[in-house]
């Protein structure tokens, strides 16, 4: 259990730290060049699904959080049992990677709301503003800046639906805890066979 929370620790650490930083330091839809064109830190917030997706209103906000909550109360049982049985290491690092991520964006739909003022285009946020957060409880703002426009381009006039559009790839912007999450899943998906032999 303890390469696990080490595994977990990490993460959570690398993941606030950017965050606070990009929401003190930056302005909605404010960029820096990283690499190139193509690896932008690109500030922008969403109400909490990975790479920017959303659920509409505020009820949806809740209802969210809350699902979020008790997965994460689910991978965190999981995980524990897996460290009971001295689970294959990959196992247990797919699931600490997963479960890492989910707390880093619950930490932001949680607390952030209470945190921090609001962030704008023209204004960067105060971390314990006099007036109180921009929002309540469960209500805040999930903080996404990787940014990766590796194609830009536009689809051919005869391609259905989409025909003489722009397109980039990648288009979402997210941030640290998705990119665990992600990785977690692929390595579940590429590994499956070796992890769960029994």
């Amino acid at each position: 259990m303890k390469k696990a929370l080490i595994i977990i620790f990490i993460i959570l650490v690398i993941d606030q730290v950017f965050k606070f930083w990009i929401k003190t330091h930056m302005n909605i839809g404010q960029e820096y060049s990283v690499i190139g064109d193509w690896f932008l830190l690109h500030f922008t917030e969403n109400e909490g699904m990975a790479f920017g997706m959303r659920i509409g209103g505020s009820f949806g906000k809740l209802i969210l959080s809350i699902f979020r909550i008790i997965a994460v109360c689910v991978i965190g049982y999981y995980l524990y049992r897996l460290t009971l049985k001295k689970s294959n290491f990959g196992l247990v690092l797919s699931i600490s990677l997963i479960l890492a991520g989910a707390l880093g964006n619950i930490i932001d739909s949680a607390f952030y709301g209470l945190l921090f003022s609001h962030s704008s285009y023209h204004t960067v946020a105060t971390f314990l503003p006099e007036g109180g957060g921009y929002g309540s409880f469960l209500h805040g703002k999930v903080v996404d800046m990787l940014y990766f426009p590796l194609i830009q381009g536009n689809f051919p006039g005869w391609f259905p639906i989409w025909g003489g559009d722009t397109f980039i790839f990648f288009r979402p912007v997210f941030n640290i805890a998705d990119s665990s999450i992600t990785v977690g899943v692929c390595l579940l998906l590429v590994f499956q066979r070796r992890f769960f032999k029994k």
